[in-house]
């Protein structure tokens, strides 16, 4: 029985692959040989640059004729490996779980589904910020099926050896509870330490709300008891309370400081940056890769599953494809998400400098849709099509995908202009 609900997010798309699976690739099979595809609906493109790029196979492919000598045969779409690392995490495929915070959608049944099913899959998973405030560290305190030893339980406990792991994040209030603290010391995480499946993300900011911190709507017991921790406000006509988290206060030198004392103080842990999607979001990336990131993750202003004022899910933040043209390629490791959903638009973010893309409300619309075997299902999907789109290419790895494997209209990018931090003078006005 269905739980959630996705305002202007292809809800129906997703919930299709989390019961079909890989089936939902394509047209469907009753209609083969009946009917005349192409067009129409397959045609639809969102007005960002992810959704109005195209991937470009080219006639000559050097990587192929490599491929077919190492094989003895023509390479398949089946021979295009996935496996890839993320931040220092090992995946099957370049997908990770988003962050997961405190809201009800993501800290009840359906996340803790999506969590379960990520560990069976060896996906990578962020724990969203706010958590421990909300449910409890676990031990003695708060709701034991919300709080965060929970939430890592029910992920490890089905994790294949060798594959995944946990990305806990922070924000303001979470460094004033000593989060990473608690969970760099407890021995329930201590199987993932050892293992180097244990990372840190610093909150710096995300896609729904650059330039604010999280925010949720809480009912009244709920604000009787965090009152203390966050500045709250009545909302008229919900009977309900805003609940809002500080954004943090940064700057290059504050950032740069940041992440050495991450790297200090939790010497055998890796080191991520969420970083929002800021018009600075280039140098910001590059800082952190320069201080010793090991992953530096980039909403896009279509990134989040969490409450978020409507100014600014309209009005407020780069589109993901113009944060990926900014940062270019190279320098260190960078995960995006925002709109992830199908193959298409995995591969362009991949194409454009991605190391990995991060599956947020398609994740939890697939547990939702099947507590069980969704979220498993809406990945083989994922797949599938990720294998087909980097095969076409004459690619066999994500790693080998480049940007001239992407078009884009030419008064958003010039193909023939390297892409980079360098500046705008590299981009057509």
């Amino acid at each position: 029985m269905s739980t959630l609900r996705a305002d202007g997010f292809p809800e129906t798309e997703i919930r299709l692959r989390a019961r079909e699976g890989a089936a939902a690739a394509f047209p469907q099979g009753t209609d083969y040989g009946a009917a005349l595809f192409g067009g129409g609906a397959a045609q639809r493109a969102s007005a960002d640059p992810l959704g109005l790029a195209r991937l470009v196979p080219p006639v000559f492919m050097p990587q192929r004729l490599e491929k077919l000598v190492d094989l003895g045969r023509e390479p398949l779409y089946s021979d295009v490996e996935l496996a890839t690392d993320i931040g220092g995490l090992r995946s099957p495929l370049p997908v990770y779980l988003s962050a997961l915070g405190s809201t009800r959608a993501a800290s009840a049944e359906v996340g803790e589904a999506a969590s379960r099913q990520a560990g069976q899959l060896g996906l990578p998973m962020v724990l969203g910020e706010n958590v421990v405030a909300h449910g409890g560290y676990g031990r003695t305190d708060g709701a034991p099926e919300r709080s965060m030893l929970r939430r890592l339980r029910v992920y490890s406990e089905m994790l294949p050896e060798g594959l995944g792991g946990v990305a806990v994040q922070q924000s303001t209030e979470d460094a004033d509870a000593e989060v990473w603290n608690l969970v760099y010391s407890d021995p329930s995480a201590l199987h993932l330490l050892e293992s180097g499946r244990l990372a840190f993300e610093l909150k710096v900011g995300q896609g729904a709300k650059p330039g604010l911190g999280g925010m949720t709507l809480v009912d009244p017991s709920t604000a009787a008891r965090l009152h203390q921790h966050y500045p709250l406000e009545p909302v008229h006509g919900t009977g309900g309370f805003l609940r809002s988290s500080s954004p943090g206060t940064y700057t290059e030198e504050i950032l740069r400081q940041q992440i050495r004392l991450m790297r200090n103080n939790f010497p055998r842990a890796q080191v991520w940056v969420k970083l929002p999607p800021a018009r600075d979001v280039a140098a910001a990336v590059a800082l952190a890769w320069q201080a010793g990131a090991d992953a530096v993750t980039v909403d896009g202003a279509e990134g989040g599953t969490g409450w978020a004022p409507n100014a600014f899910l309209n009005h407020v933040g780069l589109p993901l494809g113009e944060c990926l043209l900014r940062i270019g390629r190279g320098g260190g490791a960078l995960l995006a998400s925002g709109r992830m959903w199908e193959g298409a638009r995995c591969v362009k973010a991949l194409a454009l400098g991605c190391r990995a893309v991060g599956l947020g409300r398609a994740a939890l619309l697939a547990a939702d849709e099947d507590r069980a075997d969704g979220l498993k299902r809406f990945v083989q999907c994922l797949a599938l099509e990720m294998r087909l789109l980097i095969s076409a290419l004459g690619r066999y790895a994500p790693r080998d995908l480049k940007s001239e494997d992407v078009w884009l209209p030419h008064n958003l990018w010039s193909p023939a202009a390297p892409i980079g931090a360098a500046g705008e003078a590299e981009r057509l006005p």
